[in-house]
């Protein structure tokens, strides 16, 4: 690395526990594991609430947000991975994929250089803005005979400021 230039300060758990509150975000459970700490949260959109998140935080490296998207997936195998495939090419900056258990997840990944506040903001909100987007295609999935709970509509979310806060920048999404 060039003398003009300096590498970017150690990133610690506490800069990501900051930003957390910053944005009105209270993690579930926190779990610190030879030098790599995660976090549970649990978000809500427009339209499907309760979605898991995982942030998983190596230092050097960056940060990964890790949504449960659904539980495993059973028969249709061709056409999920299908839909899977299709999903990673309409949505810029996330990816889908699938766990080891078969789960269906969705992730952003967010290198150490850019890392900050408004990314780590940005992407959790992306995160939900495309869980809402993607709820009636992915319903059957999600639930029993892909019947959402009647209680949804009934709800608010709990992550209105989030969702408010990044809206304009993403208009990719074309919601």
């Amino acid at each position: 690395m060039p003398a003009s230039q300096k590498a970017p300060p150690a990133l610690r758990a506490e800069d990501v526990e900051g930003w957390l509150g910053h944005l009105e975000l209270q993690p579930i459970a926190r779990v610190d594991r030879d030098g790599i700490s995660s976090w549970d949260l649990e978000l809500d959109g427009h339209r499907r609430f309760d979605i898991r998140v995982t942030l998983i935080l190596d230092p050097a490296l960056g940060l990964i947000c890790w949504v449960h998207y659904a539980p495993p997936i059973g028969d249709r195998f061709r056409a999920s991975y299908r839909r899977l495939l299709r999903w990673n090419d309409e949505y810029p900056f996330v990816k889908f994929a699938l766990a080891e258990d078969e789960r269906p997840v969705l992730a952003a990944e967010l290198p150490i250089g850019t890392l900050d506040e408004d990314a780590l903001g940005l992407a959790l909100a992306r995160l939900v803005a495309i869980s809402d987007d993607l709820l009636d295609e992915s319903a059957a999935w999600i639930w029993l005979n892909g019947e959402v709970p009647a209680e949804f509509g009934e709800r608010t979310s709990r992550n209105i400021a989030l969702l408010h806060r990044y809206e304009a920048q993403l208009a990719e999404l074309g919601s």
